[in-house]
């Protein structure tokens, strides 16, 4: 008797009678058709191959997804985006997500065909950034000027890019994978990509006097569970090994992942099922040779950096300089300010961060001190106070039909409010996501708060269960839950409380009191 096959569940389905990637050609169509007249599933679905997502919450407004390996931008990029969502007025903006690359919002269906257009024109792609595909592939935001440098990153990230979307114009052989899918490669000794998180990650280690990467597989957030990255017992030259070793763990993973139960389907699951020898040797198996084992011990051996401030590159007399951005959000006006400052001081170039912040780099010793006194910084803060400048946030219920909370707003204002209240002897790491899919990555926070519903005198308000013990850098691990189902209304005395008994922060003097995560001054 021959088993049945196994039961698909419904994306698996659509996925069968049209794969995404095949909604390009037709993209011109449903502009001209409008988006109301645009079937359903191409509409909340299969746009997101193209990086185009509907969303519920502001239905006619898109966001659009780019693609930026290893988080590298042009001036001349960052005011094509501008120009773009200058055109939409107050619905136009952008986020800087915790993947180093830039979501577009308030983008309208009808004006995309062009908007592509001027993307291709420049370099830019958000070809396979949602759904069942490979999201951005991060890399150190300080790579090739980092004076501590292990390995520059950037060769390999563009290189693995260019492989998983065949050069931006999309790769149907890794368009349908089970679930969706994360890659990073650490060049520094800080894990500034969250090596631990990612479905690959790549980490520098010398296997005797040989400089290259030990390989880390099957970290994932999902809703149903979070799981760290455990060592492949895998050790690849700083080439085209990477690449290739890149492309063998996708193919295994597209052929025998999980489509059955879609809360089952990301890597580690199958990683658990075979065990990680078997699994090591169907990748060893599609990687066509053998595998040379791990080096020991990797190069992570710093605390994390937040890249903040003033930095000596490596090249002498130039410098970097990291801005805080405030929960990642830009406005064009912030766009064309940035590219202005990178053009006028730097070469033209910007880097994205894993924290939702901005680095020029290349910044002469002789512009440096002009440059601090630009008037963008006071907005964009090179000494941002402590909660503010290490604050990270989803994009929340404002644009989300997942997230079950505000976030950004709620997390600048409430960070905003404890830093005049507190003096802080420690960064902190505050991490919030809307829901628990956990896309602010509350897991790997010092305090993560994720949003959900309470019940609160009789009436159901936004709450949080609040996550702690996330470290990153050396010795990196995921935090746990501790407490749930706080009312956000409540949480300015709950975060004080904790800031207190496990972070050392005290009141200050003449400190304003605080109602609802806001500050009001005493008179």
């Amino acid at each position: 008797m021959v088993d049945a096959a196994p039961k698909l569940n419904k994306f698996e389905k659509f996925k069968a009678e049209k794969d995404g990637l095949a909604v390009k050609p037709e993209l011109k169509q449903f502009a001209e058709m409008g988006w109301e007249a645009v079937d359903e599933t191409d509409l909340t679905h299969r746009l997101k191959w193209l990086g185009i997502f509907f969303r519920p919450v502001t239905p006619g407004k898109f966001m659009v997804r780019l693609r930026m390996p290893n988080g590298l931008l042009s001036s001349q990029k960052l005011r094509v985006l501008a120009e773009v969502i200058q055109q939409y007025g107050d619905d136009g903006s952008a986020d800087i997500t915790t993947r180093q690359n830039i979501q577009l919002r308030g983008i309208r269906l009808e004006d995309i065909p062009n908007i592509f257009e001027r993307f291709e024109a420049v370099g830019l792609t958000s070809m396979q950034s949602g759904m069942d595909n490979v999201r951005n592939i991060t890399g150190s935001p300080v790579a090739g000027i980092d004076a501590n440098e292990v390995i520059d990153t950037r060769g390999f990230v563009r290189k693995l890019q260019d492989m998983i979307t065949n050069n931006g114009e999309g790769n149907i052989a890794f368009t349908n994978l089970p679930r969706k899918f994360n890659i990073a490669v650490e060049g520094g000794r800080d894990n500034s990509v969250h090596a631990e998180i990612n479905d690959i990650a790549f980490v520098p280690a010398y296997r005797g006097d040989l400089l290259g990467f030990n390989v880390l597989v099957g970290g994932f957030f999902s809703a149903r569970r979070c799981e760290a990255a455990i060592p492949l017992d895998a050790w690849v030259e700083p080439n085209d090994d990477v690449v290739d070793l890149s492309r063998a763990i996708l193919e295994v993973y597209r052929d025998h992942g999980s489509r059955v139960n879609r809360q089952k389907s990301r890597m580690m699951w199958l990683i658990e099922e075979w065990g990680i020898e078997q699994f090591r040797e169907n990748v060893q198996a599609a990687y066509g040779r053998l595998l040379l084992r791990a080096a020991s011990e990797d190069l992570i051996d710093w605390d994390k950096r937040d890249h903040i401030g003033v930095h000596p590159q490596q090249q002498p007399g130039l410098n970097f300089v990291g801005l805080n951005i405030p929960v990642g959000r830009l406005s064009a006006v912030d766009m064309f300010e940035l590219a202005r400052l990178a053009d006028v001081y730097g070469e033209g170039e910007l880097r994205l961060t894993v924290e939702q912040n901005v680095i020029i780099p290349h910044i002469p010793d002789s512009r440096l001190e002009v440059f601090l006194t630009e008037p963008v910084l006071e907005r964009f803060s090179v000494q941002p106070s402590p909660l503010v400048r290490s604050l990270v946030s989803c994009t929340g219920a404002q644009f989300c039909k997942f997230a079950l909370v505000e976030t950004k707003q709620r997390a600048l204002a409430l960070a905003k409010a404890l830093d005049q209240a507190l003096e802080l002897p420690q960064a902190v790491r505050i991490h919030w996501t809307g829901c628990p899919n956990s896309c602010g990555q509350p897991q790997v926070a010092d305090i993560g708060l994720m949003g959900t519903k309470v019940r609160k005198d009789g009436k159901t308000v936004e709450g949080v269960d609040i996550y702690m013990g996330g470290k990153v850098g050396k010795s990196a691990q995921l935090g746990t839950c501790v407490q749930k189902g706080v009312p956000c209304d409540e949480l300015p005395s709950v975060l004080t409380t904790l800031l207190t008994d496990h972070f050392g922060a005290s009141p200050r003097s003449m400190a304003p009191e605080m109602h609802g995560g806001v500050a009001v001054t005493a008179v």
